[in-house]
């Protein structure tokens, strides 16, 4: 990324280095462990969220290539065999995504030697990685995800955001808090870059513009359904076209779509995945959001605040490695909405989100209604808590249901 300031480009590398090997991440523990286990590790997650930095601290001994770099790159591809030779010890392989012909050979290798933790992996395409551990080194490879920082992490930076609106505002991409630069101007750059570099590639797409007005219809569809019609209608593409474009977005950890929970017993339920970004950051930079006024008087302002849970809530499962497949949403076509449900041995965790800063009595209607209908339904699956998030400070339990405040998520089990 470039913002006419490549002379020093050098300094803020270095900068952001030294920050960022003074901060713990959350996924530390989760990785090392995993080293311990199996031959190869991949850790995987967006483009700038700290993957590089946080393998190069906790594999410090290792030699390190960045497959980025051109000619790193056409070694690995033109000669994979005489390029993995000089690593008999193993190594740290970042961006392994730009040679995927490297799965083979690194299957074979850990076969005759299934030391654990022998090659650590980085990587920032979700799909084509996807295939290639399921190709090649299916029982071989622990996978790890690193999202941006959780709110938990970002207090460890001096002069942090404290308050809702400018945390949900700065979302958590590490870079701006480590070299003291405005997160939105950052994000500016990180979605041209994004666009310019990952989309062209993964989809050679000839109007990139389209692309990043897709882009940004999206994330005003942030923590709503997803109906590809409308999108692609909204954006003057098909609805194939807006359903592979998505899938960019997911192969880049820029977006997740919550499948939906339903149960056989009825049929009014909405069986449409919900979608939400990774980072509310990005969300907010997309729809030119600036300041943290503007978001609190926005109209997306809930969803983006929805947003913003959900992603704690992803973040806290990845960090213990805990499945992100079990989060879930819920609607009824009439009645019943439930913004997260967590599934897991036959027990739900629901979660509500309401922005508000003051606990009101309707915030707990969906709930209550949630409750009665698994009651009258007799299912196997039981409710095992319910928990209500808002933008206030306080927590208390109340009809049954824990309320807990926006700034202390990171103090419960997800």
């Amino acid at each position: 990324m470039d913002y006419g300031l490549s002379c020093i480009a050098p300094i803020v590398s270095q900068t952001y280095n030294r920050c960022m090997k003074a901060h713990k991440r959350l996924l530390e523990h989760s990785l090392l462990a995993a080293a311990q286990q199996l031959p190869i590790v991949l850790l995987t997650g967006p483009r700038q969220a700290g993957k590089t930095t946080l393998v190069r601290a906790c594999f410090a001994d290792k030699p390190y290539v960045n497959l980025e770099a051109l000619d790193s790159r056409e070694f690995a591809s033109d000669d994979p065999r005489g390029f993995l030779a000089q690593f008999p010890e193993g190594a740290v392989l970042d961006e392994v995504q730009q040679v995927p012909s490297l799965f083979s050979y690194l299957q074979v290798l850990a076969d005759e030697n299934p030391r654990p933790g022998r090659f650590i992996l980085t990587g920032s395409e979700n799909l084509s990685l996807s295939q290639s551990v399921t190709q090649s080194l299916a029982g071989r490879v622990a996978v790890r995800n690193l999202l941006p920082l959780a709110y938990t992490e970002l207090q460890q930076f001096p002069n942090h955001p404290a308050r809702l609106w400018e945390v949900v505002l700065a979302g958590g991409f590490p870079r701006p808090f480590a070299v003291g630069m405005d997160a939105g101007e950052w994000l500016e750059g990180y979605i041209g870059t994004y666009v310019e570099r990952d989309v062209r590639r993964l989809a050679n797409l000839g109007d990139l513009s389209a692309f990043q007005t897709f882009m940004r219809l999206a994330a005003g569809r942030t923590g709503q359904e997803v109906n590809l019609s409308r999108l692609g209608n909204d954006a003057g593409v098909s609805h194939n076209t807006a359903r592979h474009w998505l899938s960019l977005l997911e192969a880049g950890f820029l977006i997740w779509q919550l499948p939906p929970w339903f149960t056989n017993y009825t049929s009014r339920w909405v069986k449409a995945p919900k979608l939400h970004f990774t980072d509310s950051g990005l969300v907010c930079a997309l729809l030119g959001i600036h300041t943290a006024q503007q978001l609190e008087f926005h109209p997306l302002r809930g969803a983006i605040f929805e947003t913003w849970v959900v992603g704690e809530i992803m973040k806290y499962r990845l960090q213990h490695n805990r499945p992100a497949r079990s989060v879930f949403h819920l609607r009824q076509t009439r009645g019943v909405e439930v913004d997260v449900l967590i599934e897991e041995a036959n027990e739900l965790t629901a979660v509500e989100v309401k922005s508000g800063q003051t606990v009101a009595r309707d915030f707990f209607d969906n709930l209550t209604a949630f409750e009665k209908q698994l009651a009258e339904n007799a299912t196997p699956i039981s409710l095992k808590q319910q928990r209500l998030v808002y933008g206030g400070e306080a927590s208390q339990l109340r009809l049954g249901v824990q309320v807990m405040p926006w700034n202390r998520l990171g103090e419960y089990q997800w």
